[in-house]
């Protein structure tokens, strides 16, 4: 029954509808450089750096910068932290789908 779904599971941090597709496209890959995350989330530029930075500040992703010959490239890496926390935020939401 709903009643007995527990709303502070659900981690505020990965909920978010960028957040959340970062996530998930981490999940599946080593690490995706920002014009990949950018393009399969439809996102901006500011958006998507905002959202890489509350991740990376809760520890959930690790984010590099370096140089590719002269270009600048940055990639973003799920940390073990971050794919414990996701696993959590996933099983919540099937306890909370799976008492509808």
């Amino acid at each position: 029954m709903a009643d007995a779904f527990d709303i502070n599971r659900i981690d505020d941090v990965i909920h978010g509808r960028v957040r959340l597709g970062i996530m998930a496209v981490l999940s599946g890959v080593e690490s995706a450089d920002f014009n990949t995350l950018k393009a399969r989330l439809q996102a901006t530029d500011g958006n998507l750096s905002v959202h890489l930075r509350k991740l990376e500040d809760a520890g959930f992703v690790a984010v590099t910068k370096r140089f590719e010959g002269r270009k600048p490239l940055t990639e973003a890496t799920m940390t073990s932290a971050g794919r414990k926390a996701f696993v959590a935020y996933l099983d919540a939401m099937q306890g909370l789908v799976g008492k509808v």
